[in-house]
């Protein structure tokens, strides 16, 4: 089954698929707007280059992150909210199924450590897809984390 890990962001999205069942890399990029859009113009762009992915790959599931707001900056949650509502509209439009986790269960999934840095979940990804280089961005790298922990949070949950 194809996995599509999303780390949603109104400047930048990040996207990853991967076959969960090879563990291999299907595709991953990033998905840029500028600031100066109009909010409803971002999150459109957003919403049809998603679709698109969806509609050439074809995936069985959608992971997200779980949002999580630090009382000091509860702006950047409610703008990243809006990139997240555009990934779980997609879900339903393509009646996909979708799965939430929170960070620390991703990093500890991806490297073992609820609290590993971005590096550390960059060069796990690497190691686990087994690519020539850690994937760049970060926003890339994070969403790949995002489907390869699917697999492994999955699997447990069947075998439960």
């Amino acid at each position: 089954m194809r996995i599509l890990g999303i780390d949603p962001g109104l400047g930048t999205t990040g996207y990853g698929i991967i076959d969960g069942d090879t563990f291999r890399l299907i595709e991953a990029g990033v998905i840029r707007t500028p600031a100066g859009m109009p909010i409803q113009d971002r999150i459109g762009r957003i919403f049809d280059q998603i679709s698109e992915i969806i509609e050439e790959h074809r995936p069985g599931v959608l992971v997200l992150e779980k949002i999580y707001s630090h009382y000091k900056h509860p702006t950047t949650a409610i703008l990243m909210g809006h990139a997240r509502a555009m990934a779980c509209l997609v879900c339903g439009k393509f009646d996909i199924k979708l799965a939430n986790y929170p960070s620390t269960r991703i990093k500890k999934v991806i490297t073992g450590n609820g609290h590993a840095s971005k590096v550390q979940v960059q060069r796990m990804v690497q190691d686990l897809l087994k690519l020539k280089k850690a994937p760049e961005p970060a926003d890339v790298s994070d969403a790949l984390a995002m489907a390869v922990s699917y697999c492994f949070i999955d699997k447990d949950r069947k075998s439960s």
